[in-house]
């Protein structure tokens, strides 16, 4: 029975009958109507009648048509009276309005008998149920509605039921969980395929929503899921099978371990389906993946089963040989221009990827046995597909198998070198792809070891009689040459060169295209060497640029922009002379021709521009005001965000766009403006950095529209991050136009402070605070002495105190994640690495911390001391903690407050002084480093009070200085701060020394430092004091101190007028003793006997 008046029933009917219209004109003035009387007037009356019709309407369709529009109209938001606060329609309502709604769609799902139309109002209470757990309400009626559904006679009812949870697997709660146990159970085992199915994805879906404390309750019902699956592949219904593999994928990844006893079977079940080719292509690719998956979250459960790799491996390099099938001898492939055509659904692609996550998850001491099984004989197969698979497999795998393939380099380049010449153009490139991932994942090893045989064979490729061999194989020299050094390719620039200047020539746009990348990573590498081919190319740029105008050229000419860029970089604007000019004209005659958005000249030019800025320097500010407009424009673009409705529209706009689920909807994202959004801020940086004074003009209004704003643009990390790197070199262009503490440097930095600060309490990725740290210090280092308030500086700490109690939250999380995991019998290394990383990005968040509090200090000194005692707490906490990167963290900055605020830092000896004797036996080589830098530190500005306590400390000085192995790289930094800090106790406390004398006969054979640039000139500077003050001890070893003094100069440690010192004391020392100089000198090489004895002429 209707609770709406009758005429208000009918005005709703007869708004669905227009809204559903094929007239536009009718359906337009309906929406009107919906949207601006009904919604925002009378959503009681909209709501409810839309329910009503639902529930009683005659016609299915009608009453799909209410379900769809009541579920969008009762999610729409909308802002409450006199409050700034946003509510969902159906929220708005009151108590007694909601409460009868939600009855009627009870009874509209238990009422309706027609599956489609069920489904529909089955969403409008997933979407009615959503709302409630977001707001924390309870909609106690549902869940025993739901029970009931599940429990239905009705195969369609207890699908739905299914469904509905799936949806909103909130509504259940801790309390319901036997209940809920016994309903998937019965589900899972259900008469139905399609409520099998419902029940499984349910089931996916609460598990997500489950803790990890509560899995576990529910890994009995695992056999039950999977037996569900075998009936599915007898019968072949692949469609199901395939829906059955996705839920699983999803339980994989909430928890692996779940399958742990039956992970055998899963294993050779899914790889009998990867296996059988009748189930179509999509269900045995979701077979591979869930396998893929388990290797993903849990690799030591892979690992453990015998089978696992070598079926994966096996299946995988079969997926991969799955190519060209109606194209045996490529000429179909070869016709092709579309060399982004999308392949991702694709069987070979599969293979390929899946092969590279095992790589990247497994390690090379299991891929690399499976892998090499097949790869000799698939290399020496007949068939062309084999040979292409194999090439494939090795670029797959060499990035996760490094470690091990590095040393056995040789051998994979025998396997691979000769496919460059393998009759099927595939198969050559193929080749190509192996050798330029081999030289991005082997950098290094690869350009310096191999580059003749990888240079020599992959050149003739260049001649190859097909395009896009051709184009591949200058490709894969991009890869090589960009991390070779100019010394290795020098000798191969006239080949390269030659060929690629040959296919300029080519009639394929896209050879071309590629040749002009090749020749601009050639010449970024080749630097200074290039010059010489500078006057063949550059006319040969200038004339695509200034010549090719017809819009299928633009790509052409955007790679010849930065080609003539790459160029005018390695070769100066000496040797450039007026053609750098030219150049600049003419990317400006460029830009200004640009009229389509799409257009990628646009996004070439901006980089263009930032190399002609470091080209020409201060020359380029003539142009700013040509470059900058366009760049400001899009450094200060807003986020593009659309309200997506449903899943069909969200898949049209998915490329270039991050579409995030949010409350029910899709929110989508426009990924590419946030892209050239953050490389437009990288640039202005560029050009912050290299005009400095001469940018001022554009920096107000940077800082005002795109800098701070940009330190809290929420929606793209790497945004955040270009903006804290952008502002200090803002900061040094005013300083540098108005000069140090000038009004307008400490107007600008009053607002950045300020922002800067607040931001610290605000960032949410741990990484990107890191970043925030950086910013800040660097900054105040720009400003200099007395930059910060006192209020500032108890801002910062408060912000601080909070960043290190999330810190240490974090830290506990972890602690009690391993001891679960231990107690649940998870093997370690499936969840290392993600802990790795979380750790190794607080480690950077820490450190970057503590460069902050360095920074301080250094320029407030004692004014920061009263301020940073409030976290002393935590220090103290790291001083003892059993994490050695905890206790460097105390350490450094007990340092600082030594070093920076002198003799009042001994209001904290009594914690400084207990972490620096800990510190100093420390088994950590860089805590004993710390350490011994600190008490050096301490004698030399710590005064009076500290004497005592800094020469007590040389025994243990010393100590550090006798480890094991104490000039290997591990330790030779704390060895060398020991000797330098020894020597400032001797120089700065010698009266609270006993027996002095005998402490410098000891000191000398601490000797040399010839690592550490700090450590270095104290140590020299106090064997020149001993020389000068005839200290018999010195002239005692005159010999071995002299050539400690040579390798002191020969590595540069000591410089400028230490240098000049220490060597005078030296000739004294040489002249006094009677010591052969030059028989000392001839151990060194002979640069450093040229260094040494330029100090001596």
């Amino acid at each position: 029975m209707s609770v709406l008046p009758a005429e208000v029933q009918g005005a709703l009917s007869q708004l669905l009958q227009a809204l559903s219209s094929p007239d536009n004109t009718l359906r337009t003035q309906a929406e009107e109507q919906l949207n601006n009387d009904w919604t925002p007037n009378r959503p009681d009356m909209l709501l409810m009648g839309l329910v009503e019709q639902l529930q009683a309407a005659e016609d299915p369709s009608t009453r799909s048509f209410a379900a769809v529009l009541f579920r969008k109209q009762a999610s729409k938001t909308k802002k409450l009276p006199g409050t700034n606060e946003n509510k969902e329609l159906f929220l708005t309502l009151g108590v007694e309005a909601r409460g009868a709604i939600r009855s009627k769609l009870l009874e509209g799902l238990a009422r309706e008998q027609i599956n489609a139309v069920r489904n529909k109002i089955g969403d409008a209470i997933a979407e009615i149920a959503r709302q409630y757990v977001d707001a924390n309400e309870m909609w106690m009626e549902l869940l025993a509605a739901l029970f009931q559904a599940s429990q239905s006679n009705d195969a369609g009812m207890r699908e739905c039921a299914f469904r509905i949870f799936s949806t909103t697997p909130g509504i259940i709660e801790k309390q319901h969980e036997s209940a809920v146990q016994e309903v998937f159970g019965k589900g899972f085992k259900d008469d139905s395929v399609d409520v099998r199915l419902a029940a499984i994805e349910a089931f996916a879906s609460f598990f997500h929503s489950v803790t990890k404390k509560a899995q576990s309750k529910y890994y009995s019902l695992i056999p039950d899921i999977l037996n569900i699956l075998p009936p599915l592949k007898q019968a072949g219904d692949t469609e199901n099978l395939s829906k059955a593999f996705v839920s699983l994928i999803e339980l994989a990844e909430a928890a692996p371990k779940m399958f742990k006893t039956l992970f055998s079977s899963l294993v050779s079940f899914s790889i009998s389906c990867v296996q059988e080719k009748d189930l179509g292509d999509q269900t045995r690719q979701n077979a591979l993946e869930l396998m893929a998956t388990f290797a993903e979250w849990a690799p030591a459960m892979c690992k453990k089963e015998p089978s696992y790799t070598s079926d994966m491996v096996t299946q995988c390099l079969s997926f991969m040989t799955d190519i060209g099938l109606d194209d045996d001898d490529a000429a179909e492939w070869n016709a092709n221009e579309d060399l982004d055509m999308e392949e991702s659904d694709m069987n070979h692609v599969a293979g390929e990827q899946c092969m590279d996550r095992l790589a990247n998850k497994l390690g090379g001491e299991v891929m690399l046995p499976a892998t090499f099984t097949w790869l000799p004989r698939m290399m020496h197969s007949a068939s062309w597909r084999d040979r292409h698979a194999a090439l494939m497999a090795i670029s797959a795998i060499s990035e996760g198998c490094r470690d091990l393939m590095i040393g056995e380099l040789d051998k994979v380049l025998e396997l691979v070198v000769p496919s460059l010449r393998d009759p099927h153009p595939r198969v050559r490139f193929a080749g190509c792809n192996a050798l330029g991932q081999m030289s991005t994942d082997f950098a290094g090893p690869m350009q310096e070891k191999y580059h003749q045989v990888v240079l020599t064979n992959i050149i003739p490729v260049l001649e190859a009689p097909e395009p896009r061999v051709q184009a591949h194989a200058a490709a894969a020299l991009v890869n090589f040459c960009e991390e070779a050094e100019k010394a290795i390719l020098e000798p191969y620039l006239d080949q390269l060169l030659g060929h690629l200047l040959q296919l300029l020539q080519s009639p394929k746009r896209y050879v071309q295209e590629q040749a002009l990348s090749t020749i601009a990573t050639i010449a970024d590498s080749a630097e200074s060497a290039f010059i010489r081919y500078y006057d063949t190319l550059m006319p040969l740029l200038f004339r695509v640029l200034q010549t090719e105008q017809s819009k299928e050229y633009r790509l052409l000419r955007a790679k010849a922009m930065e080609c003539a860029t790459l160029i005018a970089l390695a070769v100066g604007k000496e040797k450039m002379g007026q053609d750098a000019i030219t150049l600049v004209q003419t990317l400006g005659n460029i830009q200004q021709s640009i009229t389509d958005e799409d257009d990628p000249q646009s996004q070439y030019l901006l980089h263009c521009w930032g190399r002609m800025c470091r080209v020409l320097g201060r020359d380029f500010v003539p142009y700013l005001p040509g470059v900058m407009p366009p760049l400001l424009e899009l450094a200060s673009a807003k986020a593009d965000i659309q309200l997506i409705e449903n899943e069909e529209d969200a898949l049209d706009q998915e490329d270039g766009w991050e579409l995030v689920p949010l409350k029910g909807k899709v929110i989508g994202i426009k990924t590419s403006t946030l892209e050239d959004k953050n490389t437009a801020i990288e640039l202005i940086t560029i050009y912050a950095q290299i005009l400095e004074a001469d940018f001022e003009p554009y920096v107000a209004d940077i800082i005002e529209r795109i800098a701070l704003p940009g330190l809290a643009f929420f929606f793209h990390d790497p945004v955040r991050v270009a903006s804290a790197k952008l502002i200090p070199q803002l900061l040094n262009s005013y300083k540098k136009r108005f000069g140090d503490h000038s009004p307008q440097l400490m107007e600008l930095w009053a607002k950045c402070c300020d922002k800067e600060i607040e931001i610290l309490s605000a960032e949410p990725a741990i990484d990107t605070l890191a970043e925030m740290f950086q910013c800040f210090y660097e900054s105040i280092e720009v400003v200099g002495k007395s930059g910060l308030t006192q209020q500032h500086m108890e801002q910062f700490i408060q912000s601080v105190k909070s960043s290190l109690e999330e810190y240490q939250k974090r830290v506990q999380e972890r602690v009690e994640d391993k001891a679960d995991a231990a107690q649940a019998g998870v093997e370690e290394d499936d969840d290392s690495l993600s802990v790795q990383y979380a750790i190794e990005d607080d480690q950077t968040l820490l450190s970057d911390m503590n460069k902050a509090f360095h920074t301080i200090f250094k320029n407030m000194g004692t004014n920061f001391l009263g301020p940073w005692e409030r976290l002393m707490p935590f220090y103290q906490s790291f001083a003892s903690s059993s994490d050695p990167t905890q206790r460097q963290w105390a350490l450094c900055i007990y340092d600082d407050v030594l070093e920076f605020c002198g003799q009042q830092s001994w209001q904290l000896s009594g914690e400084i002084t207990k972490a620096l004797i800990r510190g100093m036996t420390d088994e950590n080589a860089a805590n004993r480093q710390a350490a011994a830098y600190g008490v050096g530190i301490a004698a030399q500005k710590g005064g009076e009070q500290w004497s005592d306590f800094v020469a007590a400390s040389l025994e243990m000085l010393f100590q550090i200085t006798r480890v094991p192995n104490a000039r290997s790289e591990d330790e030779v930094f704390a060895t060398e701060n020991a000797c330098a800090a020894i020597a400032k106790v001797l120089h700065y406390n010698a009266s609270k020394v006993p027996n002095p004398q005998q402490v410098v006969e000891q000191w000398l054979d601490t000797l040399p430092v010839v690592n550490d640039e700090e450590a270095a000139p104290y140590a020299y500077s106090f064997v020149a004091q001993l020389i000068d003050q005839q200290n018999p001890a010195v002239f005692a070893k005159a010999q071995q101190v002299f050539h400690h003094i040579a390798l002191a100069l020969e590595a540069e440690m000591i410089q400028g007028q230490t240098a000049k010192k220490v060597a005078e004391s030296a000739k004294a020392m040489v002249t006094q003793s009677g010591i052969n100089a030059d028989q000392v000198l001839q151990t060194l090489s002979p640069d450093g006997q040229a260094t040494v004895r330029s100090y001596f002429s």
